[in-house]
């Protein structure tokens, strides 16, 4: 049978595929680090010449290269498009040598989980069926540069690119790590807003007659983080900077209001909120402006995204796979951006392990070989 063939060729190559990961986990890629991420394209476009796929970049002057690798291109099915981002967070230097380390059941480094192990298994999981003689789809895969910070840096043009790539693909698996056995089908949406708070400096000793900006926008802070609802509205300001001495009052502060959405009607509503916030002064003789800083879309609910978890779940029924069940997820991805421009989408399809974003991420190693199974056979069956 094709699947029990497919499974022992994934579980021959996992050894190989687990120094594959820990040699693009070593290469430092924080978002704006273009050297590195580029060098993570890199060694995977080095990789795909070897099975002779066919190989397309997206040049970006700032933000990685956007790379995305065709297996079978010629074949006449609609494509199977697996994404995931190679960009990470930690700041270079973070991780101390060595930058990736492995125990008897884990594997610790920057972007093991989030999401290079995904990516990784994405290509595990093409090597084999390659080896398996399947050849009746293509299959992408698209390596993104700069999710992590919503596509800021190439002004959207990655996450356009993949959307434009991946228009017509019967299926787009995000691979986001993954949580037991379950897909995330809706996420909330992202947005930030700077606001700069203008006041009147004086003296300490003056205070009384100042207009103090610090003050005002602990005011605007207490107003914002209000907003919460049943559906998960949230903000948050978390990073505020104001004042330069002790005995000073502040003429000027800055802050940034991170709010987390589920719908584009909730969105609306969220800019006028803001907006009204930013006009109404609580401190007389203080001003505000503010601007957007970013925005990544919520990824709603919709139909076809469940019609694709059942046809998987019909597939690893007959696969003998664990039936997967639907959640949502509290931070943003790339699924959002596929899931508006239409495209049957699943979430967080990659690798399984914890504490993404820090000095302690790790995933369960068995886990790179599961993920790669059940990409596979999706891609295989769909």
């Amino acid at each position: 049978m094709i699947i029990n063939k497919l499974f022992e060729e994934i579980d021959r190559l996992y050894p190989e595929y687990l120094d594959f990961l820990e040699d693009v986990a070593k290469i430092e890629s924080p978002s704006r680090h273009k050297e590195g991420v580029d060098a993570v394209g890199k060694y995977f476009i080095d990789k795909a010449q070897k099975h002779g796929w066919k190989i397309e970049t997206l040049h970006e002057e700032v933000a990685g290269d956007v790379v995305c690798i065709t297996m079978n291109p010629d074949a006449k099915a609609a494509p199977i498009a697996l994404s995931g981002h190679i960009d990470t967070v930690h700041p270079l230097g973070l991780f101390k040598a060595p930058i990736v380390r492995r125990d008897e059941e884990k594997m610790y480094g920057p972007g093991v989980l989030d999401c290079k192990g995904g990516v990784v298994a994405a290509f595990l999981a093409m090597d084999a069926l390659e080896r398996c003689g399947f050849k009746e789809r293509p299959i992408m895969l698209l390596l993104q540069t700069d999710e992590e910070v919503s596509s800021a840096i190439s002004s959207q043009r990655t996450i356009n690119y993949i959307c434009d790539k991946a228009k017509n693909a019967v299926a787009f698996l995000n691979l986001e790590g993954a949580d037991g056995d379950t897909l995330v089908l809706w996420r909330k949406g992202i947005l930030r807003y700077e606001f700069t708070v203008h006041g009147i400096a004086r003296h300490s000793s003056k205070c009384f007659e100042a207009a103090n900006a610090v003050t005002e926008a602990a005011h605007k802070i207490i107003e914002l983080e209000k907003m919460k609802d049943e559906d998960g509205l949230t903000c948050n300001c978390g990073v505020v900077h104001g004042g330069t001495v002790a005995n000073s009052v502040a003429d000027t502060c800055v802050f940034t209001a991170d709010i987390r959405f589920t719908t584009q009607d909730e969105l609306e509503e969220v800019k006028k909120k803001l907006q009204e916030v930013a006009e109404h002064t609580y401190v007389s003789g203080c001003s505000c402006d503010i601007k957007e800083v970013s925005l990544r879309p919520a990824m709603e609910k919709c139909d076809r995204n469940f019609v694709l978890l059942d046809k998987i779940n019909e597939i690893n029924k007959k696969a003998g796979l664990p039936t997967l069940t639907a959640r949502m997820a509290l931070g943003g991805s790339d699924a959002a951006y596929t899931t508006l421009a239409g495209i049957p989408c699943v979430d967080s399809i990659g690798v399984s392990g914890k504490f993404h974003h820090s000095v302690n991420e790790y995933i369960v190693m068995k886990s790179l070989a599961h993920s790669a199974k059940q990409q596979a056979v999706i891609a295989l069956m769909i």
